[in-house]
């Protein structure tokens, strides 16, 4: 009798990316990683101090809209514990103690500017960085 092939099942991961108000950083690191990750794996992003009735720097709306990701109605989200415990990898970005520990959780620290009060060009910078960062990271999962 032949040997019983089983399929293979694809280990899809959750990656949470956080950062201080869910309005920058996390938010371009999200929407890049959806992208570039299509239905491989998952994403969400909080911030650690976010105000849900903030929004998205505007600076960040316009050089995510330059690569064809609109962000503009995208609201912040605070971090809370849940969100922490369902990933697979978290991705801080300047939290610092304020993101929760979460045994067996993979921790990567991104240290990337906070796009606020910055110009468009080094938004720009920023985005790029973070661009190469997801393609990085997708390699690893």
């Amino acid at each position: 009798m032949p040997a019983r092939r089983i399929p293979s099942i694809p280990v899809m991961a959750h990656v949470l990316f956080v950062c201080l108000h869910n309005a920058g950083r996390s938010q371009m690191s999200h929407a890049l990683f959806e992208r570039a990750a299509g239905e491989q794996h998952t994403s969400a992003s909080a911030g650690s101090i976010a105000d849900p009735d903030g929004s998205v720097h505007p600076e960040v709306v316009e050089v995510m809209r330059e690569v064809g990701v609109d962000l503009s109605g995208i609201r912040p989200q605070r971090l809370d514990d849940a969100m922490a415990a369902r990933a697979d990898v978290v991705v801080t970005m300047g939290c610092g103690d304020a993101c929760p520990f979460v045994p067996g959780v993979r921790y990567i620290d991104w240290d990337l500017p906070d796009p606020t009060g910055q110009d468009i060009e080094a938004v720009r910078a920023t985005r790029e960085e973070i661009a190469r960062r997801v393609d990085d990271l997708l390699r690893t999962l």
